[in-house]
């Protein structure tokens, strides 16, 4: 078989399954496979696969029909200038969490020496983006799964950032022994309400962990949360960053508000949507 006739029957294979960008991602499996650019599969498309390298790619797209994710066949996920490791054992880093990422980096300029919180960091998509656009900062990242903090650990040392950030298992702040407050916490904490579950994409229903998607009857169970506990682990005036899901906004801007933060701002992603809530604690009480 060649590359381009992989190409072609990976295509079809993957849009018979539902997979839109069949062709892409079958490229991108290739790309992997032979280990060269995806832009240059095409201009070696005459090039015959091994019989090694035609088994591996019919078992890969074959996982790919039934829905597994692209990235964890592959292995890893890109976010930012990152290519994370990631398993079934963690969220896969989404496109609209690099705007959260961004957003807290924009908010921490000017800030000597800031320390940040990741709260649920998952992969550590969030605190490996900090720690490295930001060299100064005292990065902190925490979750309730020893196998995420595995391997967020992993790609914090894949990438040379392992001595930048330190990790906490626990259950949110309970995690932390310092009391000493953050400049900044950041999270994207499950925000799926639990009866919309079963409308998600395979990808995600059956691969993602669901103790990082399910957030309560209506998906705010964190937020009320963090509202009411991580101001005290903020110094007055610091701030908060979190992702939310679509149509959340006018509830979290409400819950927030009420528990005595300030609304900053709530920023959209590149699609459009609503996706960032922005607030600073109280600067007194």
């Amino acid at each position: 078989m060649t590359i381009g006739e992989a190409i072609l029957a990976g295509q079809q294979q993957l849009q018979a399954a539902g997979v839109e960008a069949g062709r892409l991602e079958t490229e991108l499996l290739l790309a992997q496979l032979c280990d060269r650019p995806r832009l240059n599969l095409w201009l070696e498309r005459h090039h015959q696969l091994t019989p090694g390298q035609a088994e591996k790619l019919t078992d890969w797209l074959a996982r790919r029909a039934t829905r597994e994710p692209l990235q964890h066949i592959l292995g890893w996920a890109p976010f930012l200038d990152f290519e994370l490791h990631v398993t079934g054992d963690v969220l896969v880093p989404r496109p609209e969490t690099e705007t959260l990422a961004q957003w807290a980096i924009q908010k921490l300029a000017g800030i000597t020496g800031p320390r940040v919180l990741d709260w649920g960091t998952g992969s550590g998509c969030l605190a490996l983006a900090i720690a490295q656009a930001v060299p100064a900062a005292e990065v902190h990242a925490l979750d309730v799964s020893p196998e995420a903090l595995r391997i967020a650990r992993a790609n914090a040392t894949a990438y040379r950032l392992a001595d930048r950030i330190r990790f906490h298992l626990g259950d949110g702040f309970k995690a932390l022994a310092d009391p000493t407050p953050f400049d900044l916490l950041v999270t994207n904490p499950p925000y799926i309400p639990a009866a919309e579950i079963e409308t998600l994409d395979p990808e995600v229903r059956l691969h993602d962990p669901r103790v990082a998607l399910v957030g309560g009857e209506d998906g705010l169970d964190c937020y009320r949360r963090l509202a009411g506990e991580a101001r005290v682990w903020l110094k007055p005036g610091g701030w908060l960053l979190a992702e939310f899901g679509d149509g959340q906004a006018d509830a979290l801007t409400e819950l927030f508000g009420q528990a005595g933060w300030s609304l900053e701002a709530v920023e959209k992603d590149l699609s459009g949507r609503q996706r960032v809530l922005i607030v600073r604690a109280p600067v007194h009480g």
